[in-house]
């Protein structure tokens, strides 16, 4: 009886180690995923668009995305400086400076929150970050952008000194997730004219857009042949988008509640919005060929009407007609577009 018991105690102990084993694989830290190369860490722009040397900010989107089949844990602080790091070079490999807002938050003594972030297997966690709040970016030119992710959050002297700018350890080593390189441009500020208005400039030969004195139509067959020719900055350079927002009563009240740089804000993503939604009706639908068929203004306003054509399937079997009426104004001299409207006039 007595050796039966012993058996029995050991038979026990060897399951027990035995699912010890099984369930020790399920929970790899975040280190061990990390230098698995497992662990997808990737950044892009939340709202890509062009960039100026000035305080607007730059938003990149941040992603982890776990490839392994265990559940992948990391430490989110809510001073996400705590978490996250960029590493911004110059073509010629020279490391910009950190934001001083930066430096400030990562030296004054404080205790630092954070909260414990689960991604499980095939799933993806993403958070969007200002670069400006992580580098110093005072002059125009072409940057690389890097990212790196501190699980374990950012320890001073022991981490990134060791992984950021070293080409024979990799950050993985220490535990860190490394993004690809994502290339960013910034232009010189943005130039404006005597009369207040700011200058856009021409992509193509990096001259400045100066608004001129054009009359209604043509101020319309510009924007519309910029369209025709994708060229974005000359497409907008006469369009009032404040009040082309404003169109809008939802919008307008929010709007008149914003501060001034929640409506500048408001501004670069209804910017955002025209380029990218291209559905029928928009303004931003690029015709065929358009036909101005009437003008009338007076001192201060005044309307456009065009026909334009729109071809409507791949085949190009008929073309759809549709009457665009846009609505300018004058101010300082330049006559802006500050609404419009469409009819369906069939096809053909």
């Amino acid at each position: 009886m007595k050796s039966n018991g012993i058996f029995s105690n050991m038979r026990a102990r060897v399951l027990l180690l035995m699912l010890f084993n099984m369930i020790i694989p399920l929970h790899t830290t975040a280190a061990e995923t990390a230098a698995s190369g497992d662990v997808d860490f990737s950044i892009r722009f939340f709202d890509r668009r062009i960039y100026y040397v000035e305080n607007d900010p730059i938003y990149i989107q941040v992603t982890i995305t776990n490839n392994s089949p265990a559940t992948y844990r990391f430490k989110l602080a809510d001073e996400r400086v705590f978490s996250l790091d960029f590493d911004v070079r110059t073509v010629s490999n020279r490391s910009l400076e950190p934001a001083d807002i930066l430096t400030r938050k990562r030296t004054q003594y404080q205790q630092i929150f954070f909260r414990e972030i689960a991604v499980e297997s095939g799933e993806s966690f993403s958070f969007v970050e200002d670069l400006r709040n992580y580098v110093n970016l005072k002059e125009p030119g072409s940057l690389v952008v890097k990212a790196y992710l501190y699980p374990e959050l950012f320890r001073p002297g022991i981490i990134k000194t060791a992984a950021l700018g070293s080409n024979s350890v990799p950050a993985a080593a220490f535990g860190l997730l490394e993004s690809k390189r994502l290339s960013l441009s910034l232009r010189p500020p943005v130039v404006t004219g005597p009369d207040g208005i700011p200058l856009e400039m021409d992509v193509a030969t990096n001259a400045v857009l100066v608004r001129e004195r054009l009359a209604p139509d043509q101020v319309v067959e510009y924007m519309i042949t910029a369209r025709q020719k994708s060229q974005w900055e000359k497409f907008f350079l006469y369009l009032d988008l404040e009040s082309m927002l404003s169109r809008d009563a939802v919008r307008q009240r929010k709007w008149i509640a914003e501060s001034e740089e929640g409506r500048r804000r408001m501004i670069e993503q209804y910017r955002l919005e025209l380029q990218s939604n291209v559905s029928d009706g928009t303004i931003s639908v690029i015709p065929t060929s358009f036909t101005i068929q009437r003008t009338q203004y007076n001192s201060f306003e005044g309307s456009v009407t065009v026909l334009e054509k729109f071809r409507n399937d791949n085949n190009n079997t008929f073309t759809e007609l549709k009457q665009y009426t846009y609505y300018v104004r004058l101010k300082d001299n330049i006559w802006t577009i500050v609404d419009y409207s469409v009819v369906n006039m069939g096809t053909e």
